[in-house]
């Protein structure tokens, strides 16, 4: 499978751009929607304005049936919480996401390309080697679950696509 890679922008800013099929309306609701962000990210309540509360619920497991791997907490279900930083429908939605480590801020980005939507995620995180690897596989991983829903097809397997994503990652890192 040949994925878009995620950037990194020094020190700690993982970058990553997505084309997904359109209309523009469809994606910001996968965005917005607690029930369809729930099928490729994390579920969860979020306060639809600027300074606005939100709730991850987290559950990678719900994403696939391939099996996780045997690794102690591999699929662990937690929440996650945050705040609305920017929010401009049909066009950005950004919010602080608060990790074991600290405090992230993720912004996503919507723009037309004819019939597609340009996804750009910026996600700033604290400089720790091991998150920058994660977050970096885990948004090409979970934005490509959300391509295979968008077109209509079986999603791919979240934890073998993990694995091989993650090998990737902290190679080129």
């Amino acid at each position: 499978m040949n994925e878009p890679r995620s950037t990194l922008i020094p020190p700690s800013t993982v970058r990553f751009e997505r084309l997904l099929p359109g209309p523009l309306e469809r994606v910001w609701a996968y965005l917005t929607e607690s029930e369809k962000r729930a099928t490729w990210l994390a579920g969860g309540e979020w306060e639809l304005r600027l300074g606005g509360r939100i709730e991850m619920h987290v559950d990678n497991a719900r994403l696939t049936d391939d099996p996780p791997p045997p690794a102690p907490g591999a699929c662990g279900k937690k929440v996650v919480e945050g705040r609305i930083t920017r929010f401009e429908p049909l066009r950005a939605l950004g919010h602080t996401w608060n990790w074991e480590g600290g405090q992230t801020e993720v912004l996503y980005e919507l723009a037309p390309k004819g019939k597609d939507v340009l996804l750009t995620i910026h996600h700033r995180l604290p400089d720790d080697r091991d998150l920058k690897v994660g977050v970096s596989s885990g948004w090409v991983l979970h934005t490509g679950i959300l391509l295979d829903l968008l077109n209509g097809v079986k999603p791919r397997p979240f934890h073998a696509t993990q694995q091989r994503l993650k090998k990737e990652y902290e190679a080129a890192l």
